[in-house]
């Protein structure tokens, strides 16, 4: 094997690393649910309780996303996902030893911490180490562990609930298996933990903590001698460039005394990957099914359906985004996700009910599903992978932690608003009401993107300006 591609097999293995914590914040996303019966039964709670209890770990995880990107310029990228790893542990086990809402809540914030420190952090330490040429495909190796995740608690769930009989059955040691559910992902956050001791620190915040000599070995282990002696010159002539070390007022414009515009525009991509109510659909999932007349069972297994379209979807993106750049996903994504759940709002407007007050979808149920698999389809393909890719590289180096503290924060903000809403526009207003207000989020998302935001494919993070 060459030099240049044992340096490639490097950062790619140092990538996926990252990457694991993507595969958390999927699994922790996922894994509510299929528990939401379980903890209104443990917990006696309403809708409005239920909403919170599932909707909770976001609040955590807007602080830590917030938190993680300062931090991260003061302590360095490892220590933050170390951090974030044992942060996962800890929720994972006290989720499912939770015996009040209040316990349950605190053990979820935490795990929200963790998630969103590493939803932030990967993809930033990922652009970090990787050269532009393929930025984009390791970059959206996240989303693909995200969806991995998201996949793998939906499939365990499934088979947790159908060994025990239901969600709510015992399982193992006399224990629900919902609590069982939590517990699963004790594996892959001890796994995370373990290999994050053999990855090396970002190089360019080596440099931006004037520590060259351990940025030079970094960039030689990952790029070799000559192209990382170039590297390290690039990053050092981008930092000296720099009046000072990185900070919140960086993303003020000193001539117009304004927010940077690039900071809206990362505001803008954070929140509307949110108003397209993807997370009602991975939060919700067995919930929203159920509502539309499936049984338990079925609504896990139609979860399980979505998550393998979903990982097909960044397959995709993953293997043509660096050939055919971000913007265009995006635009295909927003059009895809509007037409799908239009038509998902003419079906659930127009169905009957049945004897227990859910909706009967009748003949027209497949078309649901089919729509709603489609909706899944098109957001993996743009929305999910490329605003996270954006947000890891968009940024100037100077204002990358600072941006997205911001962005991060404001991505959560909008999921738990969305997220918190859904069981009380689930009672007031229908799923037909509910998936009207994702529609338009949809919709207006289209203009968003084609107005303001700019190609970033093939572009070295040294060049981008804002």
């Amino acid at each position: 094997m060459s030099q240049n591609n044992e340096n490639t097999l490097m950062i790619i293995l140092v990538s996926c690393v990252a990457t694991i914590g993507g595969f958390l914040f999927g699994f922790d996303s996922g894994v509510i649910n299929g528990t939401v019966d379980g903890l209104q039964g443990a917990f006696k709670s309403d809708n409005a309780g239920t909403g919170f209890n599932v909707s909770s770990m976001l609040l955590g995880c807007a602080v830590g996303a917030f938190s993680a990107g300062r931090l991260a310029d003061r302590f360095g990228r490892r220590p933050l996902l170390i951090t974030a790893a044992v942060f996962f542990i800890i929720s994972a086990w006290g989720s499912g030893v939770s015996t009040s809402s209040m316990e349950f809540v605190v053990y979820r914030i935490l795990g929200g911490l963790a998630v969103g420190a590493a939803s932030v952090m990967a993809p930033a330490y990922i652009s970090e180490i990787a050269p532009a040429r393929f930025r984009g495909t390791l970059s959206s190796v996240q989303q693909v562990a995200i969806i991995f995740g998201l996949f793998s608690a939906f499939v365990s769930n499934y088979f947790l609930a159908n060994i025990a009989g239901s969600s709510t059955a015992e399982f193992w040691m006399g224990y629900q298996a919902w609590r069982w559910m939590f517990w699963i992902e004790l594996i892959p956050a001890t796994l995370f933990l373990v290999a994050l001791m053999f990855i090396p620190e970002s190089p360019r915040y080596l440099v931006m903590s004037k520590n060259t000599e351990k940025a030079k070995r970094v960039l030689n282990a990952l790029y070799g001698d000559a192209q990382g002696q170039s590297k390290l010159q690039e990053i050092e002539a981008s930092r000296e460039t720099q009046e000072s070390k990185p900070k919140l007022t960086d993303l003020i414009d000193k001539v117009s005394g304004k927010i940077r515009p690039i900071m809206w525009v990362g505001i803008g991509l954070a929140v509307f990957q949110q108003l397209v109510g993807i997370n009602v659909v991975f939060y919700y999932g067995a919930v929203l099914w159920q509502a539309a007349g499936f049984s338990e069972s079925d609504a896990l297994m139609i979860n399980v359906i979505s998550g393998a379209v979903s990982i097909a979807a960044v397959f995709v993106t993953m293997f043509l985004i660096d050939k055919v750049g971000r913007k265009p996903f995006l635009l295909i994504g927003s059009v895809g996700m509007t037409f799908a759940l239009g038509t998902m709002v003419y079906i659930f407007a127009n169905s009957g009910l049945d004897a227990n007050g859910n909706l009967s979808l009748g003949d027209q149920g497949l078309i649901a599903l089919i729509a709603a698999n489609a909706y899944v389809f098109f957001f993996n393909l743009s929305w999910g992978p490329v605003m996270w890719v954006m947000l890891g590289e968009m940024f100037p180096n100077q204002i990358r932690g600072s941006g997205l503290a911001v962005a991060g924060f404001a991505q959560w903000s909008a999921n738990f608003i969305v997220t918190f809403s859904f069981p009380i526009f689930l009672a007031s207003i229908g799923l037909a009401g509910a998936y009207s207000i994702y529609a338009l989020g949809a919709l207006i998302s289209i203009v968003f993107v084609y107005k303001l935001v700019q190609e970033t494919r093939g572009k070295e993070l040294e060049e981008m300006q804002g």
